[in-house]
């Protein structure tokens, strides 16, 4: 926690200082009463009293002025919140070696389970679109906040043809851009003029100022064999202001084909690498449908939220209310005058 005006925390000096004299001034009227009467006489002129009722409600008091003195110091914490908006692009390979078993069953439907849960998981004010790629990239579910929708998308994914991890991010990119363009030209349409522009809007370039924070999360197992080559889609990634966090995903020894004729299927652990160092983004490699669960959690943790320091002026207000209140009320109750 740090503060906006530290110095104002000098004021908890009188607080201490009060809280202090109170127990001075009980020690000495203890000793008072002890020294001007006999103990028997004093237990029949002054019985054993709930004292520490008395004590209760000046504790909840100095309570209070400390939490007053400290919000004043204006008191700020970091705290992590979801974006108010933010788009998360879901890339999945869905290559002819996605159909190797070395993840049970297969890789394609450990990983479908895996990106489910994902998206699941993500903040509600989080959309999703999801890419499938494999000799070319489709967007299969355009940004959206339907998460069933986006969960069907991922469910109906097939296996079949080569890999284009280029041309995945390219198509991700295209989407992050092309609805951040939707959302800046829905919010300044002028409603008064019936869904016309709103003025200075000339009509030109539609990409917008200022892009909804928005990330992919790719994953391959195998090396790009057509389209357009991971390093150049990089700039596609930067321009959509989009980093990549890739996923390599599958075992070394992981090969696809029949009993005849097999081929290895290892991914391309060098060119994902580049794409999410170049990005901003993180590189995972998953060898197991456990490992990828847990590569797609520590994902779902950092994309979707923020850190901001945040002002906790209000909580403290409220709770130095509380506890003075509180102090106030037990002390009508149970000495019929405030403290």
């Amino acid at each position: 926690m740090t503060f906006t005006d530290p110095l104002i925390l000098l004021a908890l000096v009188p607080v201490a200082a009060l809280a202090l004299a109170y127990v001075l001034l009980q020690r000495r009227r203890t000793r008072y009463a002890v020294r001007f009467a006999t103990l028997p006489m004093l237990d029949r002129v002054a019985p054993a009293r709930p004292r520490w009722r008395r004590h209760l409600a000046t504790g909840l008091v100095l309570l209070a002025l400390g939490a007053f003195a400290t919000a004043a110091a204006g008191p700020e914490m970091r705290l992590r919140v979801p974006y108010e908006r933010a788009t998360v692009i879901v890339a999945i390979d869905v290559s002819g070696s996605m159909e190797a078993q070395d993840v049970p069953p297969d890789r394609l439907t450990a990983a479908k389970g895996a990106a489910v849960r994902f998206v699941r998981e993500l903040p509600e004010t989080v959309q999703v679109g999801v890419v499938a790629f494999a000799e070319e990239a489709e967007l299969v579910a355009p940004v959206t906040a339907d998460r069933v929708l986006v969960e069907n998308a991922i469910e109906g994914l097939e296996a079949g043809g080569g890999t284009a991890i280029g041309e995945a991010v390219f198509a991700s990119a295209e989407e992050v851009v092309r609805q951040a363009a939707a959302n800046s030209e829905s919010s300044d349409r002028d409603p008064s003029d019936g869904g016309s522009s709103a003025p200075g809007d000339d009509g030109g370039d539609t990409r917008p100022d200022e892009l909804i924070p928005a990330r992919l999360v790719l994953l391959s197992d195998g090396f790009n064999t057509v389209g357009r080559s991971p390093a150049d889609s990089v700039p596609a990634a930067l321009d959509a202001q989009m980093p990549v966090s890739t996923i390599a995903y599958g075992t070394p020894d992981g090969v696809i084909g029949n009993g005849f004729r097999t081929q290895s299927a290892p991914a391309d652990d060098d060119s994902l690498r580049l794409i999410a160092e170049e990005t901003g983004g993180h590189f995972y490699s998953a060898e197991s449908g456990a490992e990828l669960d847990q590569v797609y959690e520590d994902i779902g943790s950092a994309i979707g939220w923020r850190t901001e320091t945040t002002l906790v002026t209000t909580p403290l207000v409220l709770l130095g209310l509380a506890l003075a209140i509180t102090a106030t009320a037990l002390s009508l109750r149970w000495f019929s005058r405030l403290v």
